[in-house]
């Protein structure tokens, strides 16, 4: 069993940056690959970004490419989803995921065996 508790999100103004963090117990951390996802109201859950279990491999959606970057500190059993130049488009809900098995498609909902509770986002004009 794997808990996983993001942290990190607020109310901020366009152009500005989050560091989002997810801390993951409860289970071997380096062994889970992890992913980032969103959910604005009436919107589907949508994937961001994924890394493999030793963050040597990252993976991003196009609409956040180039502005967000998703690393883990296995010592800390910590995941962290950095978004820089934000748009009021970007305001969500972010969840973090974990995946236990070695092979998962990375930006499948259904993939991922484990997510948090979401920290809000909130992006003004």
């Amino acid at each position: 069993q794997v808990q996983l508790v993001e942290s990190g999100g607020g109310l901020v103004q366009a152009g500005a940056s989050l560091r989002l963090s997810c801390a993951a117990s409860g289970g071997t951390f380096s062994n889970h690959n992890m992913g980032w996802f969103r959910q604005a109201p009436g919107k589907e859950r949508e994937f961001l970004a994924a890394i493999n279990r030793r963050g040597g491999d990252a993976y991003y959606s196009d609409s956040v490419k180039g502005r967000f970057t998703i690393s883990r500190d296995n010592a800390k059993n910590t995941v962290f989803l950095q978004m820089d130049s934000l748009k009021p488009e970007d305001t969500a809900v972010y969840y973090c995921a974990a995946r236990g098995r070695l092979l998962w498609r990375v930006g499948q909902r259904d993939d991922y065996d484990y997510w948090g509770q979401g920290t809000q986002v909130t992006v003004s004009s």
